[in-house]
């Protein structure tokens, strides 16, 4: 029972011992590497493990390297992946622009890939351009009138530009803009209904693509459809206001007017007491004047009468006036 338990312990270690030099020595990627034609020896792949790299990882980008014809150092893959980039990824697009005849050397390749872009699928769209649809843009020509247009870009990746060029919202906002001054350049917008291939060619002569990591093939307008009028509502609008500020300005008028008038009225009844004032002084007058001498008891009478013959005759051209309207 014990020689047993022995010789069980024994195998079991022999196979965890075994799986673990497997594991640090990995033979079958080895040999794969050997029939595949890759020169990479046991050492390296052991070493891979304490620089904590995956030996399946290179081992299979050189081998995919090898078949398709493309030359690859082990140490540049290696430093690769340390950098965090995608060793896989990288190779499948080597080999599809050496397959496609496109100009990618690894360095390269390896910077875009550094950079955040997908340099196969990058890759892919040089040989395959692809199309972009804008978003709806809303544009105003010369006539006052609204129109939405909607286009569809095509584009080709230029992989020189793909390090530090800009990506499709760029595109996409300079296609707009370009759109944008088209249409708001043309006369009426009859002439963008009858002739959409005008902003086209507009937008195409501006050279959008400059600086972008893409080189634009054409641009095709899917679809127009006509907005609202901004013209005549700019219009409204203005004749509103201008209203608004003559009723402004003739309610300041009125304003003034009825101060004017307020103003009148309280000159007028200040005048009037001083009138009542001086008439309130005449008997003081007369009384002064005949203490002093200077106005006899005739002189008087003859005051009093003129005054009576006054009153007479206003009494008669008030009752005149007052008569007049029912003759």
């Amino acid at each position: 029972m014990i020689e047993s338990v022995g010789v069980w312990g024994i195998f079991i270690a022999v196979i965890v011992l075994l799986f673990i030099v497997l594991y640090f020595i990995p033979i079958g990627l080895w040999f794969s590497a050997l029939v595949s034609g890759v020169k990479i020896s046991l050492l390296q792949l052991f070493l891979m493990r304490f620089r904590k790299v995956p030996p399946g990882v290179i081992v299979r980008a050189m081998i995919e390297g090898e078949k398709a014809g493309v030359s690859l150092n082990r140490n540049d893959l290696e430093a690769h992946y340390l950098a965090g980039g995608h060793v896989a990824r990288v190779v499948h697009a080597l080999v599809s622009a050496s397959k496609a005849n496109i100009e990618l050397t690894f360095k390269m390749a390896t910077a875009i890939d550094l950079a955040g872009r997908d340099v196969f699928e990058a890759v892919q769209m040089s040989v395959n351009p692809k199309v972009i649809n804008t978003p709806p843009v809303t544009a105003v020509a010369k006539d006052g009138i609204q129109l939405i247009a909607k286009a569809r870009v095509t584009v080709r990746a230029s992989i020189k530009q793909l390090v530090g060029g800009a990506g499709e919202d760029t595109v996409l906002a300079r296609v707009g803009e370009g759109i944008v001054s088209s249409i708001g350049s043309a006369h009426s917008h009859k002439v963008v209904l009858e002739n959409p291939d005008f902003i086209s060619r507009v937008v195409l002569e501006k050279g959008l693509d400059a600086g972008t990591a893409f080189e634009i093939l054409s641009i095709d307008i899917a679809d127009i459809d006509i907005g609202k009028n901004i013209g005549a509502g700019l219009q409204m609008d203005q004749a509103e206001a201008d209203k608004n500020i003559a009723q402004a300005k003739a309610e300041e008028r009125r304003a003034m007017a009825i101060a004017l008038e307020q103003e009148m009225i309280a000159k007028a009844q200040e005048a009037r007491a001083k009138v009542i004032e001086a008439e309130a002084k005449v008997p003081l007058a007369i009384a002064d004047a005949f203490k002093n001498g200077n106005l006899g008891i005739m002189d008087y009478m003859k005051y009093k009468n003129i005054m009576a013959d006054t009153a007479m005759r206003d009494s008669i051209s008030g009752t005149e006036k007052k008569e007049a309207p029912d003759k």
